[in-house]
């Protein structure tokens, strides 16, 4: 059956407290201590180092989402940061006032973006500036110039699993349960075979069913969700 993969804006935004972990806690302490501040869990004071982080696996399994979810901590606190994904292609200097950099989707950079990223990986360095970055593979797997390709590799590395099935289950039963909603087996089975599996695609689904729900005074169910698709 063919998945619908939506095409909508994220409700609130990634944060540290929306990362559902799964397998992957040693990653999310590591960003907890790394953010501090009110961000932080548990940590009152970050304990940034200039040591790069680079997160790696498959998509869905949430890397860009804790580099997201750093970007806006950091903005929180009263920081600038530099990003750069695959989608940015007129890049800016390295700034002397940016706290960290962060380099998304690094297995998709073209040769100017790996340019761009290496100086700011160089720069970062000299200034004491921690790198945070994420790609697909495993930094010695990656198709980037070796220099930047080993710099990526000299840090801390934290390979990330995506959620199993029954802990996504898990995670949208109890986000629904936190939000007084119910939903049935057949609701769960219609969402996870005819909607993108990634987690923060129906983590969104369920905000706007949760959100439909109320504004039509009805249960969420299969009929609701097709209802909804059909008026959006």
């Amino acid at each position: 059956m063919k998945q619908i993969a939506l095409d909508i804006g994220l409700s609130t935004g990634p944060t540290i407290a929306n990362f559902c972990a799964g397998t992957n806690v040693a990653a999310l302490r590591h960003m907890e201590l790394w953010i501090g501040g009110k961000s932080g869990v548990g940590a009152d004071t970050p304990t940034r180092s200039p040591v790069a982080t680079y997160f790696w696996g498959a998509t869905g399994s949430g890397k860009s989402h804790l580099l997201k979810a750093a970007r806006e901590a950091l903005r929180e606190q009263g920081a600038r940061v530099g990003w750069l994904d695959a989608s940015v292609f007129n890049t800016p200097e390295f700034s002397e006032s940016w706290a960290a950099v962060m380099l998304d989707d690094v297995h998709l950079y073209t040769a100017a973006q790996q340019h761009a990223a290496f100086n700011w990986f160089v720069n970062a360095q000299t200034h004491q500036r921690p790198v945070l970055a994420a790609g697909d593979c495993a930094p010695a797997d990656l198709k980037l110039r070796d220099d930047l390709r080993t710099r990526l590799g000299w840090g801390h590395i934290f390979h990330l699993q995506t959620l199993s099935e029954p802990e996504r289950r898990a995670v949208l039963r109890q986000a629904a349960d936190a939000r007084g909603v119910f939903l049935g087996d057949e609701v769960m089975d219609f969402m996870l075979t005819r909607f993108s599996r990634d987690l923060g695609s129906l983590m969104e689904l369920l905000d706007l069913l949760d959100g439909y729900a109320l504004q039509t005074q009805r249960a969420i169910t299969i009929p609701l969700i097709k209802s909804m698709m059909d008026n959006n």
